[in-house]
Parts: C-alpha cells; sequence; structure tokens
C-alpha cells in the first residue's frame, strides 16, 4: 500500500556497487522519501477515498521511520568507519517498519506487499553473499508473518466487487511499476559499473605491460652502459696515445682530438644514464623551480637539436614557482620536443612551441608542432604500447614520457592545433611537484 521511492542520483564520479557508507546514503535518502510518499498515501486513504483505515497507528509508524532517517543522517555526518553489520540493521529496521505498516493495511493480501524485495535488491549490490543472506531471511520471515497476521483491508469484503477489484488492480500496478523502475534503476547502474570497471582493469592490464617493457629496457640499458664502459675505456687511451705519436701531423692530430672528444661524450652519456638510473631507483627528488626546470630542458634540447627554434612562454607566476622532480621528468619533456620537432621538419618547418601555464591548481605543459596533424578520426595513441609512425623511430618516447607523467600522478594527452599541426598536453599536479611524492 506504501510505495517506496526513486534513490537520489549520485555523482557520477561514485563506484557502482557501493560500500556500506555508500549503501547507507542511498537507504537514507531511500527512507526519507519513503515517508513523504507514505505520508501522502495515507492522507489520500483517509480523505479522498474515506477508507477506515486505522490512520493513527499508520502515521506513527511513518514518523518512527522519519527519526530513523534524521538519525541516519547525522551518523553519516561522523567519519566513522560504517560497517557490514550497521548496513544490515539499517535494512532491518526498514523492512520491519514496512511489515508493521502493511500488517496495519492487509499483510500479504496489501497489493504493496512486494516492495519487501526491495531491502534484498539493494542489499546485492554492495553486501556480501552472508549479509545478503540474512536481508533475505529476514523479508521472507516478514511475508510470512504478514500471512499470518494482519488488519484486513476495509475493502477486502468488496474485493470480489466491481469496485473493490479495480481498486486492487490498480495498487498492484503501481506497485509493479514502482518494483520495476527501481529493478532497472539498480540493474542498469550495476551493469554499467562493471562495464567501467572492466575497462579499467584493461586498461590497468596495458599498463602493467607497458612497464615491463620498459623495465625490461632499463635493464637492458644498465647493461648496455656497463659493458660499454670497458670499450670506451680502451678507445680513449689507444687515442691519448696515437695523439702522442701523432703531435706533429696537426691534421691527424685534429681528427684524433674530435675522436677523443666523441669518446668523452659518450662517457658523459653512460654516466647521465646510470645517474638517472640511480635517482630514478632512489626516489630522491631534484628541488628546483619551474623556470629553472624549462631552462634545463630547454638547454639539453638545444644541444640535441641545434636545428630546431622553440618558442617559449612562460606564466611569469610560474617563474619562479618552486618544484621537486626527478631527472625523468626532463626527459620525458626532451622526449616530446623531439618528437614535435620531428613532426615539423617533415612538413617543412624548424619550429616548435612550449607554452607553460598555471591551470585549475595544475602545472600544464603545451608542445606544439607544425606538422601535417592528426588525422581525420584518429584517435591519439594512449601511451601504452611501443607505437610509432616515424620510419626510424621505436615508439618509446611517448610511452616513457606517459609513464613518466602518471607516476606523478599527472597525465599526457593529444590534440589538433588550431592552425594546423598537433598539442601534446602535459598535465601535473603542483601540490604533487611542491611534495616530490609520485609514485614508484
Amino acid at each position: 500500500m506504501f510505495p517506496d521511492p526513486v534513490s537520489r542520483p549520485r555523482s557520477a564520479g561514485n563506484s557502482w556497487p557501493h560500500g556500506p557508507r555508500q549503501l547507507v546514503t542511498t537507504l537514507t535518502w531511500l527512507r526519507l522519501c519513503a515517508v513523504a510518499g507514505q505520508a501522502l498515501t495515507v492522507a489520500v486513504v483517509a480523505g479522498p477515498l474515506g477508507m477506515p483505515v486505522p490512520a493513527g497507528p499508520l502515521l506513527g509508524g511513518i514518523i518512527l521511520l522519519g527519526t530513523f532517517a534524521m538519525f541516519a543522517f547525522w551518523r553519516l555526518e561522523l567519519r566513522w568507519r560504517v560497517s557490514e553489520a550497521e548496513s544490515v540493521v539499517h535494512i532491518a529496521i526498514d523492512t520491519i517498519v514496512l511489515g508493521y505498516l502493511l500488517y496495519l493495511s492487509g499483510g500479504a493480501t496489501n497489493p504493496f506487499v512486494s516492495l519487501l524485495v526491495m531491502p534484498i535488491t539493494l542489499a546485492a549490490t554492495a553486501l556480501p553473499l552472508r549479509s545478503v543472506a540474512i536481508v533475505a531471511t529476514l523479508a521472507v520471515a516478514v511475508y510470512l508473518a504478514l500471512m499470518r497476521w494482519h488488519l484486513p483491508l476495509p475493502t477486502q469484503h468488496a474485493i470480489g466487487t466491481p469496485s473493490g477489484f479495480r481498486l486492487h488492480i490498480i495498487g498492484m500496478a503501481i506497485s509493479f511499476a514502482i518494483t520495476a523502475a527501481m529493478l532497472g534503476f539498480f540493474i542498469a547502474r550495476l551493469a554499467r559499473a562493471l562495464r567501467a570497471r572492466q575497462a579499467e582493469a584493461e586498461h590497468e592490464r596495458m599498463r602493467a605491460l607497458r612497464d615491463e617493457g620498459i623495465l625490461a629496457i632499463a635493464t637492458q640499458a644498465a647493461s648496455t652502459a656497463h659493458e660499454l664502459n670497458t670499450p670506451l675505456s680502451t678507445m680513449s687511451t689507444l687515442l691519448a696515445e696515437l695523439a702522442r705519436e701523432h703531435a706533429a701531423d696537426q691534421a691527424l692530430a685534429a681528427d684524433i682530438e674530435l675522436l677523443r672528444g666523441q669518446a668523452a661524450r659518450c662517457r658523459d652519456i653512460l654516466r647521465e644514464l646510470v645517474k638517472v638510473g640511480s635517482n630514478q631507483l632512489a626516489g630522491a627528488p631534484e628541488a628546483t623551480t619551474i623556470g629553472a626546470f624549462a631552462a634545463t630542458a630547454l638547454d639539453s634540447f638545444r644541444l640535441l637539436r641545434p636545428e630546431i627554434d622553440v618558442n617559449r612562454t612562460l606564466d611569469p607566476r610560474l617563474e619562479r614557482h618552486p618544484i621537486q622532480v626527478v631527472p625523468a621528468l626532463r626527459h620525458a619533456l626532451i622526449n616530446l620536443l623531439n618528437n614535435a620537432a620531428d613532426a615539423s621538419l617533415a612538413n617543412g618547418f624548424s619550429v616548435v612551441e612550449l607554452d607553460i601555464i598555471e591551470n585549475d591548481d595544475e602545472f600544464e605543459m603545451r608542445i606544439r608542432d607544425f606538422g601535417k596533424g592528426m588525422a581525420a578520426g584518429t584517435q591519439p595513441t594512449s601511451g601504452l604500447r611501443f607505437e610509432t609512425t616515424k620510419r626510424d623511430g621505436l615508439g618509446l618516447g611517448l610511452a616513457l614520457a606517459k609513464a613518466t607523467v602518471e607516476r606523478f600522478g599527472g597525465s599526457l594527452a593529444a590534440s589538433a592545433a588550431r592552425d594546423g599541426g598537433t598539442e601534446q598536453h602535459l598535465r601535473l599536479p603542483l601540490s604533487t611537484l611542491e611534495n616530490g611524492r609520485h609514485e614508484h
């Protein structure tokens, strides 16, 4: 006789199926709406319909339920953990009060008795099987009790008459509509959450595969650095001897000096590689400022690609903003600049743009190339696999950059630039950079 309400909408950011606290929150809003619906039903039945129902006891049960709803709202304001047992108690109270109201209005013959299924549905979306079994047992017990003990509806004697039967059918139709709406709502939410969880699991699987690949490359790089150190030392020793032996031959001495410089450069690169790996494993960040970080990265990039002009724009508020970063983040920026340089050169340009701005408490770097841009209908690469569109590329740069950014809780996304070309948006939380905290 007394319909339950539709639940209050939850924000998109909340997960479903939910835990005990979210279940109690949903029950509290359902309970509050049920109080309004039940009070309205009693008023209509006792008023316009003129049925001699026990309005006083019915309203007493509704007031009791409303009082419990207010208590539940107060309870949810506390920071105490909502346990599984507590959520079962909430469902039990709702079921018992609903049973009491049904007892006063026909018991199992009331067309709204099917609403006893709703507590089982809610419990199944959030609680383990043991708790669902307890709720189901209670609901069945209440139903069986209502079959034996109840106050008959005033119109039950006239159920065989056209007016009495029509009223009963209307009640059944309303009960069916409420049950169908609530079941459809909760099952649809559950299915959507399962699909989202499946997509998240697939994303994590691809991320794990990518991280395994990066780890394998890092291990191979460390091994290679160790193995190359010996031949480089031998080459440096031989070149020093050749320089002494052929000091009189200026042309040959110049070539030997060039080779010695290149060997020294290779040795410095290997040392930098070992240093980056050590810092990454130790998780030791470097204290600097955003302006100094960008300047150092651009200096390294200009040494690597002197043929490329970089138009840099830096928000003045970020120039002296202190941050703590690991060297891998600088290499991520250099990788993105290098990719942008390749795209621009392929389209006949020798310029890239770097904009550093503050956007909603985030430190954002926009790297724009002047290439051909993304083809229509092309989705930006996720960076989860080692993919490349360059003939001589290995597909590592973007994957490594994305992996590094994600360790700082940031994101990396691509979009088409307004006047052609592609923009890479690297976003990092300023709070994470200030504290130097990142995931290992």
